[in-house]
């Protein structure tokens, strides 16, 4: 058993239970989840994109021209991406697709290469998405690095989670300015791809923060890496219950009584 093979079924055996508990105690019923009454006048305070990530991670953080990400050696992938998109990058966007995928050179253990999806089956799928990087050719161009993708199911990639993506665009134009984290699940994989063995997630999660004045809020989804139908709303899940189910401590930095409301509760109604 090779070291990759032996750290999954390690983390396997130790997070699956958990991970399970979580997954299906939110996802068919998120509005089954009881709202605390909200301190008074919540405030956030994210004035850049290392105000949303976690204060202890693993792997090499990057910091690319529109977002961060951390690098998971033993995965060939981001364990989560980060960035802000504004009403204005959405609205003004105009950069075409560039389609250049290619090896990340910033990353110093070296990323995942093209070649590795090659014959797999599996798209290679944006974390972040290059349509929400329109606003500029460099983060377009940097959207395509390898660093960036992760192994999806064709029919999930085109389907639910796109559609997800282009909702996201449209919170981001309606709330002026929303923060976006993205990352895979990797409890439970046992599926890598390619020479460098790019590991296959069982599922994906997309956390967002509306972090606007005055009405901040944020809602999650979590989705397996398959294809699937229906409401987004049936994915939504907490902010808690990813962090939970990854072990990141999301927005650290933020005042404690305000991010824990936020990350405890949903109201669908809001986001809507």
């Amino acid at each position: 058993m090779s070291r990759k093979q032996t750290y999954t079924a390690i983390t396997a055996l130790l997070v699956i239970g958990a991970a399970t508990v979580t997954f299906f105690a939110v996802w068919k019923n998120p509005s089954s989840i009881t709202a605390e009454l909200p301190p008074m006048n919540i405030i956030l305070s994210v004035d850049d994109i290392g105000d949303g990530i976690p204060a202890v991670t693993t792997g090499q953080i990057l910091q690319k021209s529109g977002f961060w990400l951390a690098y998971n050696e033993e995965f060939e992938q981001a364990d989560w991406t980060a960035y802000i998109l504004t009403r204005s990058m959405v609205m003004t966007g105009d950069e075409p697709r560039s389609d250049n995928f290619r090896a990340d050179t910033g990353v110093v253990t070296g990323s995942a290469i093209p070649d590795d999806y090659r014959g797999s089956g599996y798209d290679r799928g944006h974390l972040v998405p290059a349509a929400d990087m329109k606003w500029s050719p460099t983060a377009m161009r940097e959207s395509f690095l390898m660093s960036n993708m992760s192994p999806q199911k064709p029919g999930f990639n085109r389907g639910i989670w796109r559609r997800l993506e282009e909702k996201v665009r449209d919170w981001a134009v309606q709330n002026d300015s929303i923060f976006v984290i993205t990352g895979p699940g990797m409890s439970g994989t046992n599926e890598f791809i390619g020479e460098n063995r790019v590991a296959v997630p069982a599922y994906y999660f997309k956390i967002i923060v509306d972090i606007s004045y005055p009405t901040y809020k944020g809602i999650a989804f979590l989705m397996e890496n398959n294809s699937a139908t229906g409401d987004l709303f049936n994915y939504a899940v907490t902010i808690d219950s990813i962090e939970n189910l990854t072990g990141f401590n999301f927005f650290p930095t933020q005042q404690e009584r305000y991010i824990e409301y936020i990350e405890s509760n949903i109201n669908i109604h809001l986001w809507e």
